[in-house]
């Protein structure tokens, strides 16, 4: 088939598609105005940048060149609300305010309340494109013309056209917005990744060479037997006695290590799965799995399990307080993956900061402890919340020190010789924060406790087999 004009397929349905708007334009016949109002639109859609100018253009424009009034109403992402987001009269809101019950979401323009309502419409999604609720529906709000007396049903056209313009661009700017959130949500991942993935990974380092260690032991063993089994004398009592206990002590250490790398292994499982979800990168932010949890039980003694080699090697004892031996509150709906990763960020500081104090009962020692306490309508009338706290002994935070901790990548100077990104607990606080509770410091008597408050479900404990 040949081209118009003898012009390449690639440039072809351009040329084509140009033509009936050459056209459509023409059977539109708009005034010089309204053509300038047009015009005037796309130059300062294209002059500003944000999201919120361009909802102020949308209604300054016609405002300036035909004095009529317009209110511009958009889909919110989290309530599904229609709302009123800008006007001609007080330009863009500073506070939600929903939409009259006059206007409501509609595919076809209508009248009412003395207005004239035009409905607000996204483009056609790409192939392979993502996008929030929000641009998912084909209607993102609606553009409200008035007073409807003074408009002519040309008028009444040119704004359905006109408003169509402004959804365009207005889908434009949110899926910027959106892939701009998403980018930084990506870079964020990355750096939960390496600080709860990659770098707990190099623990399978220490773990293989305990391994290979063991190997060795048993090559040894293996040389020591023939050259008794060789020997003119022959094995005796003692020695296949002493070869028992070499064989026991070596088997002992290879279950033992086999258990550790079993453990490490499903804990950095856990972790892949609450950080890979398909979830969080189609939302551009991370997206909870929650269900019942004992807190105390799922949660803190596998992790404490888990770094106990750790603290042992560092000579810091583990204070067990007696309120959490059974878990006597109602299991709290979290996700068990990235709350296990809130605990191991703490104990994994606990490691590295822990310092030594002179306890005058007891003399020098390093102690982490870890404890909970209820706060009764901490969250409102009726609202009770749980605080967690893990402590450990050491100087206290300066003031300026408490007052960054929490941000990402802050590292204080003295702790620059340790390892680490200084992403471990502006991590803890996006992830208490999403299950909408909050996080804090505070100096104790002989040290620094980091905790982080959660909400308690009001409809109290949940059954058992809901756990299961």
């Amino acid at each position: 088939m040949t081209c118009p004009e003898n012009r390449q397929p690639d440039i072809a349905d351009i040329c084509e598609r140009v033509r009936r708007k050459r056209k459509d334009y023409m059977s539109y016949d708009f005034s010089r105005i309204k053509n300038d109002i047009l015009k005037t639109f796309f130059d300062l859609a294209q002059e500003y940048d944000t999201l919120k100018d361009l909802c102020r253009i949308s209604v300054a424009v016609p405002y300036e060149f035909l004095k009529i009034e317009s209110r511009l109403y958009l889909l919110d992402d989290h309530s599904g609300n229609l709302e009123l987001v800008c006007d001609s009269l007080n330009g863009f809101q500073r506070k939600k305010q929903k939409a009259p019950a006059y206007v409501h979401l509609s595919n076809e323009p209508y009248r009412a309340g003395g207005s004239y309502v035009v409905p607000i419409k996204r483009k056609d999604f790409k192939a392979g494109e993502f996008a929030a609720r929000q641009l998912a529906k084909p209607v993102l709000g609606m553009f409200e013309v008035f007073p409807n007396r003074k408009l002519t049903d040309d008028d009444r056209f040119f704004f359905t056209k006109y408003t169509n313009r402004v959804g365009y661009n207005i889908y434009n700017r949110m899926l910027d917005r959106q892939n701009i959130r998403h980018l930084k949500f990506i870079n964020n991942l990355v750096l939960d990744i390496e600080h709860n993935v990659i770098i707990p990974n190099m623990f399978f380092k220490y773990l293989f060479r305990q391994q290979q260690k063991r190997i060795n032991e048993m090559d040894e063993l293996k040389a020591d037997v023939e050259e008794v089994r060789e020997s003119k004398i022959g094995p005796t009592r003692e020695s296949c006695q002493a070869f028992i206990e070499r064989i026991d002590g070596l088997h002992q250490g290879l279950a033992k290590n086999q258990e550790e790398i079993q453990k490490h292994h499903a804990q950095l499982s856990l972790f892949l799965e609450s950080l890979f979800r398909r979830d969080h990168f189609v939302q551009g932010h991370l997206v909870l799995r929650q269900r019942p949890c004992f807190i105390c039980k799922e949660i803190i003694r596998p992790q404490l399990e888990h770094f106990s080699i750790r603290f042992k090697a560092r000579g810091i004892e583990i204070g067990h307080p007696r309120d959490m031996q059974n878990d006597d509150i109602p299991p709290l709906m979290v996700d068990v993956g990235l709350l296990s990763q809130v605990y191991a960020n703490l104990f994994s500081n606990a490691v590295k900061y822990t310092e030594e104090i002179i306890d005058p009962g007891q003399g020098p020692r390093k102690v982490v402890a870890y404890g909970r306490e209820v706060l009764r309508n901490y969250f409102g009338n009726k609202k009770d919340g749980i605080k967690f706290n893990v402590f450990s002994t050491g100087k206290h935070l300066s003031v300026e020190e408490a007052k960054s901790v929490f941000a990402s990548g802050y590292r204080r100077e003295r702790d620059k010789d340790h390892p680490g990104t200084g992403h471990g607990l502006s991590f803890i606080k996006h992830v208490i924060e999403i299950h909408s509770g909050q996080v804090g410091y505070e100096p104790t008597g002989q040290g620094n406790n980091f905790y982080f408050i959660l909400p308690i479900p009001p409809e109290g404990p949940a059954d058992d087999s809901e756990l299961d």
